[in-house]
């Protein structure tokens, strides 16, 4: 494994730490903050990191943090050498844990925080298990952002354009925003035209769970255009829920066009405003760039790359 400070004789001025296991020093120093945190997951005084990384500095001839009585920060130089390191070490730990897994299977736990879209995401994962018996999931369903290092997390499946520089990132498909109501509704109160008619509708709203912002409606206004008024029949931190209340006729909703697909085929729900909705979405699987990749996590980034969205990547 990568060399831990331990193992290295740090009290003996005389001895040179290995350039491995100084870099794993300074990406844990980095990614904690703090020598003294840093000692105590290396198993060492923080006055023993701070030395490594002073020796390190030496070596490299520059500064790679700013130093005060209660922090540490990054320099510019520290930053870039941080991505660098990050990278060595993923390399190191991947092409050992190859080895050492080649002819085991993969097993273990896998500590998985996915968005509630539970008919996406649970199919697939069910395939999953039945493939991999020997890996344990660990699921942690929810619209939190999560922070995949701090929190301990091998894998995180989100939305959005990913932008932690610690993490490595695979994209899994893409996705539209869309309005949606039940034949029933629209039969009884009529389908909107233009989107300032939404405010003679009930609308059903998702909002977000960690800041109880509601979701915005992805409508293109039209030059000199108020935005549309809503008026809100339902407020749901899960979107399952909007989309059960959209299928029981209660309103219009802006929902996944993957969520809505087969009650749209099957004419459950009308689409409505298509020609006012502009919206483009992708899932991505993301992942520590500082851990290994061990068989565990790469077999299932892999499956979730082919299995989540097969249709649209023509696998």
């Amino acid at each position: 494994m990568v060399p831990n400070i331990s193992d290295i004789d740090v009290a003996n001025p005389g001895v040179k730490m290995d350039s491995l296991g100084s870099i794993s020093v300074f990406v844990q120093a980095a990614e904690t903050r703090s020598f003294t945190e840093a000692g105590r997951l290396q198993g060492v005084s923080s006055s023993a990191i701070g030395k490594s990384i002073a020796r390190l500095e030496a070596r490299l001839g520059v500064r790679l943090f700013h130093r005060s009585t209660r922090s540490i920060t990054l320099t510019a130089e520290g930053a870039l050498f941080l991505e660098r390191c990050r990278k060595i070490l993923a390399e190191v730990e991947a092409a050992e844990f190859e080895l050492c897994n080649a002819a085991s299977a993969p097993h273990g736990k896998l500590r998985i925080s996915l968005p509630q879209v539970h008919d996406l995401v649970m199919p697939v994962l069910i395939e999953f298990m039945a493939l991999y018996p020997q890996i344990e999931l660990d699921l942690d369903l929810t619209d939190r952002m999560v922070d995949v290092v701090d929190e301990g997390f091998d894998a995180v499946i989100r939305t959005g354009k990913p932008k932690d520089s610690r993490l490595m990132a695979r994209p899994l498909g893409e996705f539209h925003l869309v309005l949606v109501a039940s034949a029933v509704y629209l039969d009884q109160h009529g389908a909107p035209q233009i989107p300032a008619d939404l405010a003679d509708h009930a609308c059903l709203r998702h909002t977000f769970h960690a800041t109880g912002k509601l979701e915005a409606w992805p409508l293109r206004r039209e030059e000199g255009s108020a935005e549309p008024v809503l008026p809100t029949r339902l407020v749901s931190t899960s979107i399952e829920a909007v989309s059960h209340a959209a299928l029981a006729g209660m309103g219009i909703a802006c929902l996944p066009d993957f969520m809505v697909a087969e009650a749209v085929r099957q004419g459950r729900l009308r689409r409505v405003l298509d020609a006012y909705v502009e919206h483009d979405g992708q899932f991505w699987v993301l992942w520590p760039s500082s851990r290994h990749a061990a068989a565990k996590l790469r077999v299932f980034i892999d499956h979730i790359s082919q299995r989540l969205f097969p249709a649209k990547d023509g696998r």
